[in-house]
């Protein structure tokens, strides 16, 4: 991987964390202070609290990409040590996949009279376990190639020994 497609990953992650760090800071202090009252229309304070767990769960994923990119970086990626920041991004996956289910109980009731926005919100969130069935498939991948990687440096061991 090439040193500015690395910096050029890590700006983005950069920025997008902190601008989650910044939103849920805001939603922190609007459920603190009590700023912003509600309407009846929405509960936004369970709304607020899954929105802070749900961007927990993107804040997750996103160090967890930055410690593989630095693996990547330091040619450390096919080792065993990658799997535990595989298997985090994994269940921050799912933990956003059912902090949106959640959502969408919170939501349904007030669509009543359109449940195809419930089903549609429902869709949503079994795309997000997709994305986590695809980084398991990922997951494998790496598994296969972290065995090939270990198999590889023992023959050329057993090379090193003969010649």
């Amino acid at each position: 991987m090439g040193k500015l497609a690395v910096r050029a990953l890590r700006a983005v992650l950069a920025v997008v964390l902190t601008g989650t760090v910044l939103v849920q800071a805001l939603m922190v202090w609007a459920l603190v202070s009590g700023s912003d009252p509600e309407d009846g229309s929405l509960p936004l304070t369970p709304l607020r609290v899954i929105t802070i767990l749900g961007l927990g769960t993107v804040q997750v994923t996103l160090v967890c990409i930055w410690r593989l990119v630095t693996m990547v970086r330091r040619g450390t990626v096919f080792s065993h040590a990658a799997f535990r920041y595989v298997d985090i991004i994994i269940g921050a996956i799912v933990a956003a996949a059912l902090v949106w289910f959640a959502v969408t109980v919170l939501n349904a009731p007030s669509q009543r009279d359109d449940p195809g926005v419930t089903v549609i919100m429902g869709g949503v969130g079994v795309a997000i376990l997709g994305g986590a069935l695809l980084v398991l498939v990922l997951r494998m991948l790496l598994a296969q190639a972290v065995a090939r990687d270990v198999e590889a440096a023992q023959m050329q061991a057993e090379l090193d020994e003969v010649i």
